[in-house]
C-alpha cells in the first residue's frame, strides 16, 4: 500500500513523522493516518509534496506491484536525452521500430557471419 511505502521510505531517510511533514508542508497527522492506513487515497498533490523529500517519483508511490524504486526507472536520464533528441528530430514510433527491427537483422547477421567463419574458416 502506499502508506506502507511512504513509511518504509522515510525510515530510510531517517526522517520522523514530524520531520516529513515539516519538509513537505503537509499535516503531520494526515502523514499519520495515510501511513496507518486509515486514509489510503491520497491526492497527487500530497504524492507530489510527500515525493520530494523522499527523493521519489508520484509514480513509484503508487505502484503496488514495484518492490523497489530502481525497477520504477526503465529508461535512465542519458537514454530520455536521447531518445527526446531523436524525437525533437522527426523520429516517430514507426522509424522507431524500423530502426530496431534493423539492428537485430544486422545482429543476427553478424551472428551467422562469425559462426560460419569460426566453423568452416570461410564467410
Amino acid at each position: 500500500m502506499i502508506g506502507e511505502r511512504i513509511k518504509k521510505l522515510r525510515m530510510e531517510k531517517g526522517y520522523s513523522i514530524t520531520q516529513l511533514a515539516a519538509l513537505a508542508g503537509i499535516s503531520k497527522s494526515y502523514l499519520s493516518y495515510i501511513e496507518r492506513d486509515l486514509r489510503n487515497n491520497p491526492s497527487l498533490e500530497f504524492l507530489g509534496k510527500i515525493a520530494k523529500p523522499l527523493d521519489t517519483t508520484i509514480e513509484f508511490l503508487l505502484h503496488e506491484n514495484i518492490e523497489n524504486e530502481s525497477e520504477m526507472k526503465l529508461i535512465d536520464e542519458e537514454w530520455q536525452k536521447l531518445l527526446n533528441h531523436a524525437i525533437n528530430n522527426g523520429l516517430n514510433k514507426e522509424d522507431f521500430q524500423t530502426l530496431q527491427e534493423f539492428f537485430i537483422f544486422k545482429h543476427w547477421k553478424e551472428k551467422k557471419k562469425t559462426r560460419r567463419i569460426g566453423k568452416w574458416g570461410w564467410n
